[in-house]
């Protein structure tokens, strides 16, 4: 059994995903707590990769008395690859289930997914540097959250030598985010 609400959440949604064979990873908040300096967060953000008949399988697995989803909205998400959302009915836990983007980064980011303990289960999580990345690609997408790049900052700090920087550099290229990567360095050079 898990350390929580949020944990027991998030082994029924991985062990769903699992069966219903839908590649997923810890993303967002949990993954950065994961990987560098723990912060509270009020929701959970999974990266999903189902095929039509693998989200079916996913949602049909997910009791109404039990989660609140909008197959509706999970189907339109689906062919648009934005995000959806479960919600856990007993706890009003939120995860958002995001639907892996085209892209190259993205499909990179599916494929380098660690598996770790989070939470008091075994789960797919974004690497730290992919993680990093992603963090970075939010902080521009919002304006430059400073709450994002203290993420990233935090995964820096904590993993150090141990990332993969050449990996972290070529995406932030090739993603404009290079000047977010500058700043996330420096940043944490003066801690």
């Amino acid at each position: 059994m898990s350390e929580s609400p949020a944990g027991d959440f998030l082994a029924r949604l991985t062990e769903r995903l699992t069966v219903a064979a839908v590649p997923h990873m810890v993303v967002g908040s949990f993954a950065s707590s994961f990987h560098g300096i723990p912060r509270s967060s009020q929701d959970l953000d999974l990266v999903i990769d189902p095929d039509r008949e693998s989200l079916g399988r996913f949602l049909g697995s997910l009791p109404t008395a039990a989660y609140y989803v909008d197959a509706d909205a999970a189907a339109d998400a689906f062919l648009r690859r934005g995000q959806f959302n479960v919600i856990d009915m007993a706890t009003a836990w939120k995860a958002d289930m995001i639907i892996r983007k085209a892209r190259p980064f993205s499909i990179q980011e599916m494929s380098r997914r660690r598996e770790g303990r989070l939470l008091g289960s075994q789960v797919s999580v974004a690497s730290a540097e992919d993680t990093i990345i992603a963090k970075m690609e939010w902080a521009q997408s919002s304006g430059g959250s400073d709450l994002q790049l203290r993420d990233a900052a935090g995964i820096l700090q904590v993993r150090g030598a141990a990332l993969d920087v050449a990996h972290i550099e070529l995406w932030a290229s090739a993603l404009g985010l290079a000047d977010l990567w500058h700043r996330v360095r420096d940043g944490v050079s003066r801690a």
